[in-house]
């Protein structure tokens, strides 16, 4: 299947100043993109483009005395299996002695994941009788699942795992949260993920699209993805960036004030045309 994707990103802010963003479908999927991508900047500004410690594509945009506005525009068509997420009963978790060294920086606390908190007790409680692998990751999901309430009005950008557990409200990102949490309580390895999710293979949600945060494990040889706010399978994800949580991930940061004056994502299915 064909998905279209997009933005529209307005920013008011006070120049001079550096805008950092995050924006670009992932590397791994960069052979996906049919014809590429068409990201604009309004005014045209001088970039920095370079790649994270997590290979994500980022940039720097150069804001100067006189501008008070930046637009971020971007339209692309991004190739998709149209396949579900790939479910692996099998995938055997690991003990920290044996995991590839490159995945333990995602068994440590993180800016949102406070691994060593209140959390570490409780996940031992709860999840330290389930079977290991894909089985006790699951059942975190599950728990994470109907522990939080989904409410955009109550998303706050500070809120971290632990207030998540403890207010039972948020949005992707504090589901997203609090299972990464879990499962680095369960030294299972687990990263945060940002991109699109469109409403593919479900019924429409009644809100505005906005960009989707998921997590993925590492169990058996491979990460595997993982989504404790929707917690089924689902189709047509595609990634922007990944990192230990959302503080690694920024959709844009801007070194001043600023204010958010436009906010649209796109995410569709391209259906075929009638002949």
């Amino acid at each position: 299947m064909l998905i279209k994707i997009g933005f529209d990103i307005e920013l008011g802010v006070t120049a001079p100043t550096a805008l950092i963003y995050m924006l670009r479908v992932h590397p791994s999927r960069a052979a996906d993109i049919q014809a590429g991508e068409s990201f604009t900047i309004s005014p045209p500004l001088a970039t920095d483009h370079y790649t994270d410690a997590f290979s994500n594509h980022c940039a720097r945009v150069h804001v100067p005395f006189g501008v008070s506005r930046v637009r971020l525009r971007n339209e692309a068509v991004v190739f998709d299996t149209g396949w579900p997420d790939p479910v692996s009963p099998a995938a055997i978790e690991h003990a920290p002695a044996d995991l590839p060294v490159e995945t333990l920086q995602f068994l440590l606390p993180s800016r949102y994941c406070e691994v060593d908190s209140e959390l570490l007790q409780f996940a031992w409680g709860k999840f330290g009788g389930v079977p290991p692998g894909w089985q006790r990751v699951q059942a975190i999901c599950d728990f994470v699942h109907g522990h939080l309430r989904f409410d955009y009005q109550s998303a706050r950008a500070t809120r971290t795992a632990l207030e998540g557990y403890r207010e039972r409200t948020g949005v992707c990102r504090d589901f997203t949260h609090l299972a990464i949490t879990l499962c680095r309580c369960m030294n299972i390895p687990a990263r945060y993920v940002t991109g699109y999710l469109g409403d593919i293979g479900v019924a429409p949600v009644p809100y505005p699209m906005d960009f989707s945060a998921w997590f993925e494990v590492y169990l058996g040889d491979r990460w595997h993805t993982f989504d404790a706010r929707h917690n089924i399978p689902r189709i047509g994800r595609v990634v922007i960036a990944r990192g230990r949580d959302a503080a690694d991930v920024p959709i844009t940061m801007v070194f001043g004030v600023n204010t958010l004056e436009r906010f649209e994502v796109m995410t569709d299915e391209v259906l075929p045309v009638a002949a």
